[in-house]
């Protein structure tokens, strides 16, 4: 079963718990009034079976909540899809998208990563991730679900104090200048970045504009645990895990961290680029 598949699974699965306890109904209370057995519901619950969209219907009365079906049936349809376009993942609005990615970066121990135009969602803070996802929301014409999105995005940053893991991030400059939101809360986002210099489970570079580089930057990636690449395009998430793409993208992320500077020089761009947002 493809790792896709799974984490979409067990993040649906944990969509039918969160509605299960506001009903404030045990798993064996809930099976009796399902007419099902408990080992169903803890099946769904864990990720560890595909519900039908009779169950999902089913689970919706249950607790109370018909108009929530549609929600699930949506999430069923994008677990149904390997090629992670975005207007199907979407269908159900970012919500369970973010629910994907926490699973994800939970069963994840190492991850270098590069982002060219955007602060990365482990580092953003909820206004700047707010202003994100209702533009991206505009653009796809997906459903305005951003308090769930934004509350997901930040769950998945629990992972940075979490002692085990490595998260290695290179940033372009351009992306401390790029106005995707107000500016004073691009002020406090810089802010979010300075702290995050000298985490231990934090290597924050970032590759300065003018720095002599052996390759251009393009597109963002990430890389997880070196087994498996993840790339955002506007219309398509693309993944791959061939020993060739791996090493690809391996040589880009390595070409990159030469021109990359870590911290006090890192704190002095970021530095720079605060002051210009204060003095426009």
């Amino acid at each position: 079963m493809s790792t896709d598949f799974q984490s979409a699974r067990e993040a649906l699965g944990a969509r039918l718990n969160e509605l299960r306890a506001g009903a404030g109904l045990n798993g064996k209370d809930f099976a009796e009034r399902l007419g099902w057995q408990p080992s169903k519901v803890s099946r769904l619950q864990n990720g560890r079976q595909t519900a039908t969209p009779e169950d999902l219907e089913a689970w919706a009365a249950a607790v109370g909540s018909p108009d929530v079906a549609a929600e699930l049936q949506a999430r069923l349809r994008g677990l149904e899809s390997h090629q992670r376009h975005w207007r199907r993942q979407l269908a159900a609005g970012h919500g369970p998208v973010q629910d994907r990615l926490v699973v994800e970066y939970r069963r994840t121990s190492t991850v270098r990563g590069y982002e060219a135009s955007v602060i990365p969602g482990l580092f953003q803070t909820p206004d700047y991730a707010r202003h994100l996802l209702v533009g991206n929301a505009e653009l796809m014409r997906s459903p305005r679900d951003t308090d769930t999105a934004v509350a997901a995005r930040m769950r998945r940053q629990e992972v940075l104090y979490e002692a085990g893991r490595l998260f290695r991030v290179l940033v372009w400059e351009g992306a401390l200048h790029a106005l995707v939101c107000p500016r004073d809360v691009m002020a406090g986002q810089l802010d979010r970045l300075v702290g995050l210099i000298g985490m231990s489970t934090v290597e924050f570079g970032i590759v300065p504009l003018g720095a002599p580089m052996s390759l251009t930057p393009k597109h963002g990636f990430w890389i997880f645990d070196e087994e498996r690449v993840v790339v955002e395009t506007i219309n398509t998430e693309l993944s791959f895990d061939s020993a060739d793409d791996l090493a690809l993208y391996g040589r880009a992320w390595d070409g990159l961290n030469e021109a990359a500077v870590y911290g006090a020089q890192a704190h002095r761009i970021i530095a720079r680029a605060r002051h210009v947002i204060a003095q426009s």
